[in-house]
């Protein structure tokens, strides 16, 4: 018996409800606050501002496109080299700078519509991209769990694979409501095996505050720094398309139609302002939510609303947010090795579902250039900016696509 699907604008009860928005919340955490330790600021700020903005991204969105922001990595290479070189404040001015130029994008959008996305975009083109977008993060996962270190720790592996396990066999064996939380399990009975391993440290959670106002700081500007960031606009507006699309295929609806990609863009890009107004790091639609949705099969934007509620509270529970943050490496690392394995595996479905016929070299073509480009380490560089992997591969597909519509156009192809 198929798991029963939670749509997009369902309610559920308040007993479903905090489970299936604990469940979301845990599966975001790991990434969302490791950006801003590698920036070297308190996550509690990001953590709010993670809540505040999937809510307006809800609102703007008007509940129709279930996405959760977190902490964006598109920024990581250009603003630490701002960071290192003016200090934090400039990089927020950049990522400001950014986020207003992303809603002028919006706006285009909102002018031109989609139909461009199909001509630059074909299936052939998009599926193996939006795989892309879950199998080359498959290595941070990896080495998040603590498996591609040099000496691999035993105790990492257990955790692992005890995670990795409940969450694979929660999926097939668990009934009821069971049945659409086992991410959630995985964690817990992850967690337990960490305890049983030695590898929890609650030093922080006892030196942590109960409740702790977030660090608010205010951007400054400075050209050079804003330039240095500004080429990760491309990387983010590439990354959001292919989620959206993706997201789509999921949850069954055209989400570039409606509610628009002019409105999820604009709303992402807007958070990203608010965020780095507030002191915050840019924000993105996040591949963690949409793995989730596709295991759980739920849908619905009030449990993910509610998992922005909950972030929003732990930036000001102090003891609430340290003691999720000794959730352990292996732990978010074995669900992350299932969840960007779902995102990849969506991809090959779009595929499928959309019957690409591969006798045709064009549509063979397409698929394989984008998955070497996306795969083969290569790179291409933007100032302090570097295209590679899903973003490269997506750039390369336009421009292969928009070559193969002109040469329809021109009656020069063979297969027509």
């Amino acid at each position: 018996m198929e798991k029963r699907i939670i749509q997009v604008e369902e309610k559920v009860p308040v007993k479903m409800l905090i489970p299936l928005s604990i469940q979301h919340m845990f599966a975001m955490f790991g990434a969302s606050v490791l950006v801003p330790f590698l920036f070297g600021i308190n996550p509690a700020i990001v953590l709010l501002m993670n809540g505040v903005g999937t809510l307006l991204f809800i609102f703007i969105t008007k509940g129709k496109a279930p996405a959760y922001l977190g902490s964006s990595f598109a920024f990581l290479s250009p603003a630490l080299l701002v960071i290192s070189k003016y200090g934090y404040e400039y990089a927020l001015g950049g990522f400001v700078v950014l986020g207003i130029a992303g809603m002028c994008v919006a706006f285009i959008v909102r002018q031109c519509g989609t139909d461009w996305i199909d001509i630059v975009l074909p299936t052939a083109a998009m599926g193996p991209v939006v795989a892309l977008i879950g199998l080359e993060l498959a290595g941070n996962a990896a080495s998040t769990a603590g498996l591609l270190d040099e000496k691999v720790d035993p105790k990492n592996v257990i955790v692992f694979l005890v995670t990795l396990g409940v969450a694979v066999f929660g999926q097939i064996l668990f009934r009821g409501f069971l049945s659409v939380i086992p991410i959630l399990i995985a964690i817990i009975a992850g967690y337990v095996a960490a305890g049983a391993c030695g590898l929890l440290d609650f030093t922080q959670v006892r030196e942590a505050a109960f409740f702790a106002l977030p660090n608010f700081t205010s951007p400054k500007f400075n050209f050079e720094a804003v330039m240095t960031i500004f080429p990760a606009l491309l990387l983010v507006t590439s990354e959001h398309i292919g989620h959206q699309i993706v997201t789509g295929k999921i949850v069954g609806r055209n989400l570039l139609k409606d509610p628009g990609l002019h409105r999820s863009l604009f709303a992402d890009f807007f958070s990203t302002t608010v965020s780095g107004c507030l002191g915050s790091v840019p924000t993105t639609t996040y591949g963690e939510n949409i793995g989730v949705m596709a295991v759980t099969k739920v849908y619905s934007v009030q449990v993910i609303g509610g998992a922005a509620v909950l972030s929003i509270c732990c930036s000001f529970l102090g003891k609430l947010a340290a003691l999720i943050s000794t959730i352990p490496g292996p732990v978010i690392g074995g669900i992350s090795f299932l969840l960007y394995g779902m995102i990849g595996t969506s991809g090959l479905r779009m595929l499928v579902d959309n019957h690409v016929d591969y006798s045709k070299s064009r549509n063979l073509t397409l698929t394989s250039v984008v998955f070497v480009v996306g795969l083969s380490g290569i790179a291409l560089k933007l100032g302090n900016v570097e295209l590679t992997g899903m973003v490269l591969a997506c750039v390369v597909a336009m421009a292969l696509s928009l070559v193969f519509y002109i040469l329809d156009k021109l009656k020069l192809t063979n297969d027509q």
